[in-house]
């Protein structure tokens, strides 16, 4: 394999940066860093709130969502020096993106869309990871996606796929646990095995976000307190590894500052190990048989 190209920062507790609620995340207390979505910001005329955060020696982590590295097609180099230039104005010290394929034939999906877990899939994602390494300043980590769907050939479970990318190409692990849950409700998958099954040593940092079950389908809105099962898989994923960096990830329909703060603390007392002091969040509606 290719030698790992990075090693992973120590980061704490951290919120996604929006620009609905910049304000209130420069005074939330115990926000230890922040994610940015990185085609959301211009790297000449950074927000101005993003300056105080990095004036307070906040790490700012751009987080890509077009950059498509699992589609056919080799990543644009247009779109691979704008990263390397969001990365570098922010100091970062990573970018993120995801295993994922968001265009095809020039036609844009507007949407993450899931890439099949086969070899000959793999060793497409795999060169183009390749060729985003040798142009991004820092190193690169990959998210696994929230799918509605799987595809009919898959030769590989989730976490066979990444752990092969991960050990062919060296490229971290961004791995959210509120995704995994999606996968879990929706396709049927054993999200507690999956995360047994990760190479813990490339994990870089962790998502955790609400979400909803509308109709037996779980749907990763972003946009819902944190639920109770997906605080359980990421005690299950601290539970084998070193206290990783965790993300709180809100998009809309965001609350009062206090209830944000309850929210980190919550991932905080996870990542302390803490669960007779843990808050726990509101049960769910009890889910379907797997399908």
């Amino acid at each position: 394999m290719d030698e790992p190209y990075g090693t992973w920062p120590a980061l704490g507790v951290g919120i996604g940066w929006r620009d609905e609620i910049d304000i209130v995340v420069e005074h939330l207390p115990g926000v230890e860093w922040i994610e940015v979505v990185a085609e959301n910001i211009c790297p000449e005329h950074l927000p101005t709130s993003i300056r105080l955060l990095r004036e307070r020696q906040v790490p700012v982590i751009p987080h890509g969502v077009a950059l498509g590295l699992g589609g056919a097609d080799t990543p644009d180099t247009a779109r691979l020096e704008r990263l390397a230039r969001v990365a570098t104005a922010l100091d970062a010290p990573l970018v993120t993106e995801h295993v994922a394929f968001v265009r095809s034939g020039g036609m844009e999906a507007g949407h993450l869309l899931p890439v099949p877990r086969t070899r000959e899939a793999l060793e497409v994602i795999a060169e183009n990871v390749r060729i985003a390494q040798q142009e991004l300043p820092v190193p690169l980590a990959l998210e696994n996606i929230a799918p509605h769907f799987a595809w009919p050939e898959d030769e590989l479970s989730e976490a066979q796929f990444l752990a092969e990318l991960a050990d062919r190409t060296g490229v971290g692990l961004l791995v959210d646990v509120a995704n995994l849950y999606t996968r879990q409700v929706n396709l049927g998958l054993d999200a507690a095995a999956e995360i047994a099954a990760l190479p813990t040593e490339m994990i870089s940092y962790v998502h955790v976000a609400g979400g909803r079950l509308i109709d037996g389908v779980w749907y990763d809105t972003h946009e819902h307190p944190l639920s109770h099962p997906v605080l359980e898989l990421l005690a299950e994923l601290c539970g084998r590894m070193k206290p990783p960096g965790v993300l709180l990830e809100r998009d809309g329909n965001y609350p009062p500052p206090r209830e944000l703060a309850g929210e980190l603390e919550m991932i905080r007392k996870v990542l302390q190990g803490n669960a007779a002091e843990r808050p726990r969040p509101p049960a769910l509606p009890a889910l379907p048989a797997s399908k």
